[in-house]
């Protein structure tokens, strides 16, 4: 006797698409358009909470996808672009703030980066090769986020020590940013060598 037809179809957990870690993702991904909207609108202290809710989850989603084996296609691409997407919105609200301590140019930095590594990544995978996360790149991030949420403060409680440890945590994002981008290059690189040699 068949059986097969009455047993459940399990799927692999890299083909579910709906799970906690991309459900995490979205919820990223509507905080960070509040967080743009609130900075907008001058309320600086709910925009803070907003982002660092947004910037937890980062951590979490990843754990959770690796922890429970929920790794998919879909978290794969959505999890970079929605930690793309919290910070430039974030900084682009706060270069017009003019105590911000953001500059313009610092912002075209940080955007310029991550339009070339995105290039990269898929020029590399298009090709077969692995593109995977770097740990510079992380920490970009970290730096990235300890400036915003500095940022963010400043502007909700002007100090002078704190005017100067945004401004230092600015530029340290800003040269942790262009080194990360190199290292990516340098490992593009790499890979395409590797990948085109006979």
């Amino acid at each position: 006797m068949d059986t097969t037809a009455s047993q459940p179809l399990i799927r692999p957990a890299g083909d579910r698409i709906w799970n906690v870690p991309n459900g995490l993702s979205l919820t990223r991904l509507l905080l960070a358009g509040a967080v743009g909207l609130l900075i907008e609108c001058n309320w600086y202290l709910l925009a803070l909470i907003f982002f660092a809710i947004a910037a937890s989850t980062d951590f979490l989603d990843g754990w959770w996808a690796r922890r429970f084996n929920q790794i998919t296609k879909l978290g794969r691409v959505l999890d970079p672009f929605v930690d793309k997407i919290i910070v430039t919105a974030a900084l682009i609200a706060l270069v017009g703030q003019a105590a911000s301590q953001i500059a313009p140019w610092m912002v075209t930095v940080i955007l310029g980066r991550e339009f070339l590594v995105t290039s990269l990544r898929a020029m590399v995978e298009g090709q077969g090769g692995d593109f995977s996360a770097r740990w510079l790149g992380k920490w970009k991030m970290l730096v990235q986020c300890a400036a915003i949420v500095s940022s963010l403060w400043l502007l909700h409680a002007p100090q002078p020590w704190l005017q100067l440890t945004t401004l230092v945590l600015a530029w340290g994002a800003v040269l942790i940013t262009i080194a990360s981008g190199v290292d990516y290059v340098l490992q593009a690189m790499r890979v395409l060598r590797s990948v085109s040699a006979p």
